[in-house]
């Protein structure tokens, strides 16, 4: 009886140990910090797109694949494209009052074991490739590519001007056709891809904007130091246009609407460029705004695609 006693005391510390990889260190709440929460509905948004996009053709398969990767695109995924970001921008995100007042900052002492933690949280997922056709397999496999090299070594796009833009596109982009791929989708709709790459860059491109002082500072070059803060803000006001107008075929007139209402936002931003408080007031509102968009959007394409 003691043996049995003993074996079993044995399997529960096992579990408890794995278990411990996973909250050791660093606490499940501060790793939802880091991943983001404001920003988790552009990648889940980002996918149920692609879905509707394809029609969702659920089968009970399907429907078990799509809920499962609905979690992963929800925390694990944002954790990996914010964590890796947070451990290879240290030295100027230390110098960025944004990322303590308004995310965080991620100390050297923390980098190794948030790279477990990013590890273990993702690695799960791998078990859903089974089930998936090849197509979504490689889309998802670019969504890792992008989202960990925009910031990690060897590529570090995101310190390369325009290539930082391009690459936090590409793992937006990657998302959804993996959802277009994984309920079915045959094809792809190009000139959708090709909107949602525009509208992709420009939402990084202002998003780079507010940290033109401290990226400066820190000797990071992007697009936006690059392009200096006027002439990104026209550039993604010209490419909020341009998606909207490539979007127009596969959504509807509505989308010449939200591409004005982007224009708009982008010449309140040249109007705020001078004042550092104001355009980083704006900045914090396109959370709400591209979800309450990017909700309507999804709405138009699943009831055009039923």
């Amino acid at each position: 009886m003691s043996d049995i006693a003993g074996i079993t005391g044995r399997k529960i510390l096992s579990k408890i140990s794995i278990l411990r990889w996973y909250t050791y260190d660093m606490k499940l709440s501060r790793l939802i910090r880091i991943s983001r929460p404001r920003f988790w509905i552009y990648e889940l948004g980002t996918l149920l797109v692609g879905m509707a996009a394809a029609g969702i053709k659920l089968d009970s398969t399907t429907t078990v694949l799509a809920i499962i990767f609905a979690i992963y695109f929800l925390f694990p995924a944002n954790l990996l494209i914010y964590g890796i970001n947070d451990i290879y921008d240290y030295d100027t995100d230390k110098l960025n009052p944004k990322k303590i007042a308004y995310e965080t900052l991620v100390v050297p002492e923390e980098q190794k074991d948030l790279f477990r933690k990013i590890f273990l949280f993702n690695i799960p997922f791998i078990i859903g490739l089974f089930f998936i056709n090849w197509h979504a397999i490689v889309a998802l496999a670019f969504f890792v590519f992008f989202a960990c090299f925009y910031s990690a070594t060897p590529i570090r796009a995101k310190a390369r001007p325009i290539l930082d833009a391009l690459f936090s596109a590409g793992h937006y982009v990657a998302t959804g056709v993996f959802g277009y791929y994984l309920v079915g989708g045959t094809g792809l709709p190009l000139i959708g891809i090709a909107a949602g790459v525009s509208w992709a860059v420009a939402m990084h491109a202002f998003s780079a904007v507010p940290d033109i002082q401290a990226d400066t500072a820190g000797g990071l070059a992007t697009i936006a130091t690059k392009l200096g803060g006027k002439s990104t803000i026209v550039l993604c006001a010209l490419l909020y246009a341009l998606s909207a107008i490539l979007a127009k075929a596969s959504v509807g007139p509505w989308t010449l609407i939200f591409g004005a209402i982007y224009v708009g936002l982008m010449a309140a931003a040249l109007a705020f460029q001078k004042d550092e408080r104001k355009l980083f007031g704006l900045y914090k509102l396109f959370p709400t705004i591209n979800t309450a968009i990017g909700g309507i959007i999804f709405l138009i394409i699943l009831i055009k695609n039923l």
